[in-house]
C-alpha cells in the first residue's frame, strides 16, 4: 500500500490532499474519509492510501493513518 504525507485538509468538507513519496499530489474527499473510517487529519500526517481500481488517478479511495 503506498504512503504520502497530508498535505492539506478542510475539517468542514473532510476532504484535503496529500504528497505521495514520489512527491505527486492527490486529492481525497469526505467519501474517502467515510470509507476509512477517519474522523480528522492533520498536516504533516504520515498516511496509506488505495487508489480506486479504474478511476481517477489523482482521487484517493481510501486512507489510513501510519503515525500519529
Amino acid at each position: 500500500m503506498p504512503q504520502g504525507t497530508i498535505r492539506a485538509f478542510d475539517p468542514a468538507t473532510r476532504s484535503g490532499s496529500l504528497l505521495d513519496d514520489a512527491l505527486n499530489e492527490l486529492r481525497f474527499s469526505g467519501r474517502a474519509m467515510q470509507a476509512s473510517g477517519l474522523r480528522e487529519l492533520r498536516i504533516g500526517q504520515r498516511v496509506r492510501f488505495t487508489l480506486p481500481p479504474g478511476g481517477d488517478a489523482g482521487e484517493v479511495a481510501t486512507l489510513n493513518i501510519v503515525s500519529l
